[in-house]
């Protein structure tokens, strides 16, 4: 599943460190759901959706249909 994350967080002026200290996890979990190895858990994208003041289908892309919708 792609994701905005990485370009979110650049917005932010955050590193993956500091991203995954805001929402409890590895920063090598963070590089993974940020790079497409590794898709969060639902609590997680939600986390992700809220620091980030977005919904969750602004973050994550549906590849095969586009968006989550």
């Amino acid at each position: 599943m792609k994701n905005r994350i990485k370009i979110l967080r650049a917005e932010y002026g955050w590193s993956q460190a500091r991203l995954a200290e805001l929402l409890g996890v590895s920063r090598q979990s963070v590089n993974a759901v940020e790079t497409g190895k590794f898709d969060p858990s639902l609590p997680l994208a939600f986390a992700i959706a809220r620091l980030f003041g977005k919904p969750i289908e602004e973050i994550f892309i549906d590849e095969a249909g586009g968006t989550a919708d």
